[in-house]
């Protein structure tokens, strides 16, 4: 039985930007999206945007192909956002509620595709995919998202790189106040970025041992938050 469908400026250029986006309020297109294992919960996975500014004159982001230099490179900043800041999974709130991993990342698919204009697209799928990776597989091969950019607000928290920079494991911000962390363009749906609110500042430590027992940094493609409220 397949899965159901049912019911359910960046502007100017410079040289000196860094090649990644950090959190804000940012104009992107999703390039892709994908499933990632959250390791610490059993089935739990998180869904990641890939997504890019508008083109920036005079700046060159990273290749898009490491190992195919002929593709070139992106003409905007790229990053990975994770569409919520917890994983998706099977289980129970604390009030009871019963939560499905699969119907919360169609659930959440299914208001990217509205805001899109591929709704249409979205509601031919039902019953067409056997699994949500089928599903995530087809958005990125068959869904006519054209490079349509979007608002977003992006959050996230702050953490050490293997190279001693300060990086951002960032996430889309939950609803507030009829405002939504993604939107179309020009629309004034989407949540107005607060520091304060939106993001996780790295603990200032003070050093008392120069042992090498400790590692602050957040291993990649993993996350330590969780929950099913």
């Amino acid at each position: 039985m397949g899965l159901s469908t049912t019911g359910l400026t960046t502007g100017g250029g410079s040289s000196n930007l860094p090649k990644t986006i950090g959190p804000g309020n940012q104009t992107l297109k999703i390039n892709s999206i994908e499933l990632e294992e959250f390791r610490f919960i059993e089935g739990a996975k998180h869904l990641i945007l890939h997504v890019e500014t508008e083109p920036i004159d005079g700046f060159e982001g990273f290749m898009i192909d490491k190992d195919d230099a002929s593709k070139g490179h992106y003409a905007g900043q790229i990053g990975r956002v994770k569409a919520s800041q917890y994983a998706f999974a099977d289980g129970e709130t604390k009030s009871g509620v019963k939560i499905q991993r699969d119907r919360s990342i169609m659930i959440f698919l299914q208001s990217l595709s509205r805001t899109l204009g591929i709704n249409d697209w979205f509601t031919a799928q039902d019953g067409l995919h056997e699994t949500i990776e089928d599903f995530v597989a087809a958005f990125n091969k068959t869904a006519p998202k054209n490079d349509q950019f979007m608002e977003f607000c992006v959050g996230g928290k702050e953490y050490m790189n293997k190279n001693d920079y300060t990086s951002y494991d960032m996430w889309l911000p939950k609803a507030e106040n009829k405002k939504y962390a993604f939107g179309e363009v020009g629309t004034n749906k989407v949540i107005t970025y607060d520091e304060t609110k939106h993001l996780k500042k790295l603990e200032v430590k003070t050093v008392t041992d120069f042992g090498d027992d400790d590692d602050f940094s957040v291993p990649k493609n993993t996350s330590s938050d969780f929950s099913l409220d």
